[in-house]
């Protein structure tokens, strides 16, 4: 498959590394298959944890009894009056709606105002979007809600009939946690296969110029950029891939939703601009929109496996692409042009 070309300007934190310095580690499939394990694995241990720790201490402090979670989910069921239609395509485009709204909130009031700005020295690529373009930005909003409520509803309304021949429940009873954990596994497995070929084909010259390219205007892009793209882009490469999972599983109604959000939460986090402390990485995505031909995947599993993070890997923002566990950005950990004698100098 031909891709298309690739921007002419690489920026300094974006060249190869000298070439007499040591390789990076786990140029392989199998390190790449060892660093999903270990993202889902933690993310799933994490969410189970905090589960079982909250449920502890709410049940302690108002004395509820029972499993807080069925009960939570009951009173939610309950507000759609059991009508099944209502729960599919209302609740799940609120659900959604609400979830891609708040956590860009907080990215787009930095973006917008620069405070705090202490957040400002996480950003990947300094001095982009400062200030931000309120045009530019008010154009992506509006493709974004229509994606959202016309693209996404009328989707939905599609599903629903698919959802119920499949079987996936509906009702008041929530399916056993330890399963929701090995559902999530399968989705996340799912929409990499279902994304980075989806993606990889909108990149085709042929189609790119006429889809994809709307996407690809935020070379830096932001939170909000997660879901600014063709319509046509969105149905196939944002919505398909992460409702496949719940349809081969026939998940319940209510492990969607969980899985939703998280993918949401994933990919606006990808599309932040920001490294921030204790969340995923963002910087292989982030290279995407700079390069364009590198890193179509979620994972990075699929890219490895054909060959489409060479650049990146050979880049030295790869050194800078894992999950920061203190407050020092790893833009003065692993800098562009470390000082002579410093211990990063070979990165």
């Amino acid at each position: 498959m031909t891709e298309v070309e690739s921007s002419p300007v690489m920026p300094e934190w974006a060249k190869p590394r000298d070439k007499n310095a040591p390789p990076s580690d786990g140029k392989s499939v199998i390190a790449a298959l060892k660093k999903t394990a270990f993202v889902v694995g933690t993310a799933l241990i994490c969410f189970a944890a905090a589960r079982n720790t909250i449920t502890w201490h709410v049940e302690r402090v108002w004395g509820a009894s029972g499993d807080l979670w069925q009960g939570w989910w009951a009173k939610f069921h309950s507000l759609f009056g059991g009508d099944q239609f209502l729960l599919t395509v209302v609740g799940t485009n609120v659900v959604t709606f609400v979830v891609f709204w708040l956590f860009n909130a907080f990215y787009l009031f930095v973006d917008l105002t620069g405070w705090p700005k202490w957040v400002l020295q996480y950003k990947i690529q300094d001095g982009t979007n400062q200030p931000l373009d309120h045009k530019k930005l008010l154009r992506a909003v509006k493709l974004v809600l229509f994606n959202q409520i016309v693209v996404g509803g009328l989707f939905s309304i599609v599903l629903y009939p698919v959802y119920t021949w499949r079987g996936c429940p509906l009702g008041p009873e929530l399916p056993t946690f330890q399963w929701v954990l090995f559902e999530i596994a399968i989705f996340t497995l799912v929409e990499e296969v279902g994304f980075y070929y989806s993606h990889r084909l909108f990149h085709h010259p042929r189609i790119y110029r006429f889809v994809h390219k709307i996407h690809h205007e935020w070379t830096a892009p932001i939170g909000v950029v997660a879901l600014y793209a063709h319509p046509l882009e969105h149905l196939c490469s944002n919505l398909c891939p992460i409702v496949l999972g719940p349809l081969l599983m026939g998940s319940h109604i209510a492990t969607a939703w969980m899985w939703f959000a998280l993918a949401i939460m994933t990919t606006v986090n990808t599309h932040s601009g920001y490294h921030l402390p204790f969340m995923p990485s963002p910087e292989a995505h982030d290279f995407h929109h700079l390069k364009f031909t590198q890193n179509y995947g979620v994972l990075g599993v699929l890219d490895r496996l054909h060959g489409t993070d060479v650049m990146f890997r050979n880049s030295k923002v790869y050194d800078r692409h894992i999950m920061l566990l203190g407050l020092t950005p790893l833009k003065q950990t692993y800098p562009d042009n470390p000082k002579k004698g410093s211990p990063n100098k070979s990165k």
